[in-house]
């Protein structure tokens, strides 16, 4: 170890990794079929040893002593419901308490070079972006979840793959490009979005080079498609992809490309949690990882199975910031523990159904109706009331925020442009705006009827 540094590779102890989260396809010959017992069993001593190691980070030793929990008393997997759960609120307030970290890492940047590590951000609409600092270990492991991911929705070793996601602060594009290379040895285009990489050249690199899947959002997906048609290029029978890992409407998408879409569920701070089987008949968990439950989104009591409610997910593979009990507010639930038609036990999971909050998950970025409405009330013509909108508009999904001004009319077309302009600049992606005269938000918003004000409408259907 030169200098006292440890490389990623020193860092990482391979044999280890793989005897405990098996890559694809050696996965789906062992743990993916698996007994129940032999599950909770791995389950229950992970969580153990997670539980001891949280509690050595400040953000969850405090909250634990002060709900009167001692790690060292768990004894089943029940006990889990003992453990007081947290959200992204409480994550922004220990940023806000400890900037710009917050005090739920388990790891810090000074240990960089004995703990080799990367940081990744979820977020910053609200202006402080949630940072999760990665070990080298969390990003094999979480390569790993990925790769198998991947793997089941139709990739295969040796393919060629166009990765079309943003690189950015954001985990998605990278935790893509490690799963691939790393652990399922495809060859990686990195193309980036099509601000990056135009939509025509990624037909024609997918052309040339016999890509079997693009990577990115459903919606991209299907601008290509559309600019594949203006080359003279069929998707379907031109393109020849074998996969399609792209969240968006299914019926489209295969009808589009002529392969089969399987829904699939994760969030930047854990990236992939669980997959669809052919059987379509819910999303496996990868239980040797995670541990995944569904509560009320009011009361934060635990809902039975069939139950939508929002998740709360412990992670169980994690060495540096831990993810314990995390209500994310996504909203789904719980199909009963029996086996699948395609001959796994692990627990299955339903597909995303929405929010428990107002967040809206627009081209891969996480947006708070709020946080647009604190972006455009800094405009100098504007005033504090707005509204926005979520729609879904020629197969994207869009927003559209609409303010208000007292400014003439004749100006509303470059207020318009100008808040455009600031949104796109302080989110990453383009949102619609419209402006209007003050009081003509009042029916959306219903300043005057109701006790509390709305600020958001989903019209997405």
């Amino acid at each position: 170890m030169a200098q006292g540094i440890r490389r990623p590779h020193e860092a990482v102890d391979y044999d280890v990794l793989q005897r405990m989260y098996p890559p694809p396809p050696e996965y789906f010959e062992t743990a993916y079929t698996e007994t129940r017992e032999q599950i909770e069993a791995k389950q229950l001593a992970r969580l153990q040893d997670r539980a001891m190691r949280a509690y050595a980070v400040p953000f969850f030793r405090r909250r634990w002593d002060e709900a009167d929990f001692d790690p060292r008393s768990i004894t089943s997997l029940a006990d889990l419901d003992r453990i007081p759960f947290y959200t992204v609120d409480d994550i922004r307030k220990s940023i806000e308490a400890h900037p710009p970290l917050g005090d739920y890492q388990g790891v810090r940047p000074e240990d960089a070079r004995r703990e080799p590590m990367r940081v990744f951000m979820s977020g910053g609409t609200t202006g402080n972006s949630r940072p999760t600092l990665y070990t080298a270990w969390d990003r094999e492991a979480g390569a790993i979840l990925t790769a198998r991911a991947l793997y089941q929705q139709g990739i295969r070793p040796g393919d060629t793959v166009l990765n079309s996601w943003a690189y950015s602060t954001h985990n998605g594009a990278f935790s893509m490009d490690e799963a691939l290379y790393r652990w399922l040895n495809c060859v990686v285009i990195t193309t980036g979005t099509g601000t990056v990489t135009s939509s025509k050249r990624q037909i024609e690199l997918a052309l040339q080079y016999g890509a079997k899947a693009i990577l990115t959002t459903g919606d991209y997906l299907l601008r290509l498609a559309e600019m594949a048609r203006e080359m003279g290029v069929d998707p379907k029978r031109d393109l020849k992809l074998c996969a399609l890992p792209n969240i968006g409407e299914r019926e489209i998408l295969e009808e589009t490309f002529g392969v089969q879409n399987y829904a699939s569920y994760g969030f930047h701070e854990v990236q992939w949690i669980a997959t669809e089987c052919p059987a379509r008949q819910g999303l496996h968990i990868q239980e040797d990882a995670f541990l995944v439950q569904v509560v009320d989104t009011e009361t934060g009591e635990p809902l039975p199975d069939g139950e939508l409610g929002s998740l709360v997910v412990t992670e169980l593979y994690k060495t540096g910031s831990p993810q314990f009990r995390y209500n994310i507010m996504d909203l789904s639930y719980l199909h009963p523990p029996e086996r699948c038609a395609c001959g796994s036990w692990l627990r299955r999971m339903g597909p995303f159904s929405g929010r428990g909050d107002n967040m809206v998950k627009l081209r891969g970025v996480n947006v708070w109706p709020e946080a647009l409405g604190e972006i455009v009330m800094t405009h100098a013509q504007t005033t504090e009331d707005y509204f926005v909108r979520a729609i879904r508009e020629n197969n994207r999904d869009e927003m559209v925020v609409a303010v208000t001004t007292p400014a003439p009319a004749a100006e509303y077309e470059t207020i318009r442009g100008e808040l455009e302009h600031l949104l796109k600049e302080k989110i990453g992606v383009k949102f619609g705006v419209e402006v209007h005269a003050p009081g003509d938000l009042d029916d959306w918003t219903e300043i005057k009827t109701s006790p509390k004000t709305k600020r958001f409408r989903d019209e997405r259907g």
